[in-house]
This record gives structure tokens, C-alpha cells and sequence, in this order.
């Protein structure tokens, strides 16, 4: 939790992001993802100053673990100073532990970000789902929370000159692309939900990177200059029979008998897709069933 400091901007986590989106997925299944098509109900999260501050907690609590399909886990939340926004204790269960700061005595419209991230903690550890350091935790359950409907309620960061907060370990860009991949497969828009006037600007930064990932060779929309790039990076790899054209290139051309294949990710899940080197071809991924048009 930012409050009173500086809010980082851009997209330092994003490889990370994306790799939580695979992960999500492949633990899920398409079906699975199927079934949080809808988002948590502002109504549903609501908190108003004059609501009783610990039977509202556990209302809202009782919200989330229902959107979260977990009927029989029950969250005990309290208040302490403490640095983080919130913590959880991941036990056996049913019983969870949740601990908020103090903070949110006075920033009731907030306890729904808190919360929706811890309760994301207990659904994760219940899937038996994580990365492999508390870094990458922390940025797997951002994503999560928010891919499964309710990362809107932590897309709520607000900076008014020197004074600024923000929830969660995504940057208020990554929130708003991981939103924007949300909404694309979902079709809803979530800036109606946004609790601050500098949300929709980050959401509107992070659609443009997340349709940008449509817009990649070989994808048949890609746009004319990266179409352009990859023409030559296969030239290139057929005469060298190299494989990975630069860097920071999303394709990678392998030998294929006489020919070449291609390979490059998912613009929905990001798993890895290979398909021949053989112009106009339709790939269907196999993890999220996406059909993508390419130019190859």
C-alpha cells in the first residue's frame, strides 16, 4: 500500500503478469474461467461511513468468498498498524484470519480492495497455485483478483499533488491492462466502476498495451511496420537458419524439415502457439480456444 508516497507508473511486471494469465488458465481451464464472467457488484462491496465498521468488514468479506466460490471458508477480519494494506493467514481452514490496517477505520470505501486481494491469498493457496517467490505471489494474486472480477475494487489509486494512494503490487497501468484482457473476453467495461479520476487514464493506458498484443506478428492484424519486421527476421532466418529474430521479439522461427515453424504467444492467454511458416493460416489455441487469423 502506497499512501502519501510516490506511485509507480508503467509496465515493470508485465512478463510476470502474463505468465499469471497462463497459469490461470492452464489451472482452470477455459470452462472454468467461464463461470467469473461477472464482475463483484459495487453494491455488493459498498461501505458507508455510517455502517458498523466490523460487521461491515464481514459482510463484504462474506461477498468476496462467495464471488470467489468458496462457501466454506469464513474470514475473521480485524484492525491493527501494520506497513501492508492487509495480511491473511493461510491455514487449513475453514477459518481465515485477516488483519487491515488501521487506515481503513477511515477509508471504509477502500476495505473492499483490501479484502478482495486477501480472499484472492485463500482461493489461490486452496487451488494450490502459486509462483515461486513472494514477489511473483504477490503480482499472481493482483492478476488473479482482477481477472476473475473483482481487481476494479483495486483500480483504485488517487494522487492529488504530493498525497497519493495505491492498493495492490500492480502498477495502476497493469491494473488497467489486465482489466482491458478482462473485458475483452468478458465484454464489459469496467470504468464505470472506477472509484478516482486518475483510474481511467491508467485503464485507458493499459487497453493500448493490451490490444497492442493483437496487433503482434504473424498475426494477420498486426500493423504494417511489424509485418515489415517479421518478413525480414524470416528472410533473415532462413538464410542463417537462426532461430529467435531479437530480444525482444514475441516470435521465434525453428526448423521444420525444408521448412520453417513459428512460434509466438497467445494475444488471449499468452501460451505459446507454433504453426507452419506457410502464409495465410488459422491457429486455434489450445488452452483458451482462441482462433486467431495469421500471416505467416
Amino acid at each position: 500500500m502506497v499512501a502519501g508516497g510516490p506511485v509507480e507508473h508503467g509496465f515493470p511486471h508485465l512478463r510476470t503478469v502474463r505468465s499469471a494469465v497462463t497459469a490461470l488458465y492452464r489451472r482452470l481451464s477455459e470452462d472454468g474461467l467461464r463461470t467469473f464472467a461477472a464482475s463483484v457488484a459495487p453494491a455488493g462491496v459498498a461501505f458507508g461511513d455510517e455502517d458498523d465498521l466490523h460487521l461491515g468488514a464481514q459482510r463484504v468479506a462474506r461477498e468476496l468468498v462467495r464471488h470467489f466460490r468458496l462457501p466454506d471458508a469464513r474470514l475473521i477480519v480485524c484492525f491493527r498498524e501494520m506497513t501492508h494494506a492487509a495480511d491473511v493467514e493461510l491455514a487449513a481452514g475453514p477459518e481465515y484470519f485477516v488483519e487491515l490496517n488501521d487506515r481503513f477505520r477511515t477509508h471504509r470505501r477502500d476495505i473492499g480492495a483490501a479484502l478482495a486481494h486477501e480472499v484472492a491469498h485463500v482461493y489461490l493457496h486452496r487451488l494450490g497455485l502459486e509462483f515461486p517467490t513472494t514477489a511473483e505471489n504477490e503480482i499472481l494474486t493482483d492478476t488473479v483478483t482482477t481477472y476473475l472480477g473483482a481487481g476494479w475494487l483495486l483500480h483504485a489509486y488517487r494522487e492529488h499533488g504530493e498525497a497519493s494512494q495505491k492498493l495492490g503490487y500492480l502498477t495502476p497501468e497493469e491494473f488497467g491492462y489486465v482489466l482491458a484482457k478482462r473485458a475483452a473476453v468478458f465484454g464489459e467495461d469496467p470504468a464505470v466502476w472506477f472509484t478516482s479520476p486518475q483510474a481511467y487514464p491508467a485503464y485507458v493506458a493499459g487497453r493500448d498495451r493490451a490490444r497492442a498484443d493483437e496487433r503482434r506478428a504473424p498475426l494477420a492484424a498486426a500493423g504494417w511496420a511489424a509485418r515489415r519486421h517479421y518478413a525480414h527476421d524470416r528472410r533473415d532466418t532462413a538464410r542463417h537458419d537462426s532461430g529467435r529474430p531479437r530480444p525482444d521479439s514475441p516470435y521465434e522461427f525453428t526448423p521444420d524439415g525444408a521448412g520453417l515453424k513459428v512460434s509466438f504467444p497467445c494475444p488471449v492467454c499468452h501460451q505459446r502457439i507454433r504453426v507452419p511458416v506457410q502464409g495465410r493460416v488459422r491457429a486455434r489455441c489450445g488452452l483458451c480456444r482462441t482462433v486467431l487469423e495469421c500471416d505467416t
